[in-house]
């Protein structure tokens, strides 16, 4: 039996607004300078211009990337997807769907980071925190906007 995957390309471009909207707000007034301290960053550090760009293009088609693949990971815990009975709320798929990426495919890279690049635990604290929030509001606008 395969599965019958519709994915909303508006869904998903309102994901990635959201997810960099969380970003904004994670990454700047919440913890940004907290962020910045334990990355070794002082305050006299600013990226260049181009720096921005190139990181900001870069999250885009990464966090496009994630938005397309929980799209589909949202519409497989759906039972009429694979025409296997009725679904019930759109919250739980869009929930587990960010929950099980989150702790299965974000969480191990991250703890990579602190293994192998030398991060402490408040910048995987704080990176764990943000692609949590992200991908649980990515998760439920692709659950409930299909």
């Amino acid at each position: 039996m395969q599965p019958h995957i519709h994915v909303n390309w508006l869904a998903i471009l309102t994901s990635v607004v959201a997810s960099f909207a969380i970003g904004s707000l994670w990454y700047g007034p919440l913890f940004g300078r907290l962020w910045a301290r334990a990355m070794g960053f002082g305050d006299a550090t600013q990226p260049s211009g181009v720096e921005i760009a190139r990181g900001s293009l870069l999250n885009l088609v990464g966090t496009l990337l994630m938005a397309y693949v929980l799209a589909h990971d949202v519409s497989v815990w759906r039972p009429s997807t694979w025409n296997a009975g009725s679904d019930r709320a759109s919250w739980t798929y869009g929930f587990y769907a960010g929950l099980f990426v989150w702790l299965g495919f974000v969480v191990p890279v991250l703890l990579n980071g602190m293994a192998f690049e030398r991060r402490n635990l408040k910048v995987f604290a704080i990176g764990a925190g943000y692609q949590f929030l992200s991908l649980q509001a990515m998760g439920m606008i692709l659950a409930f906007w299909r």
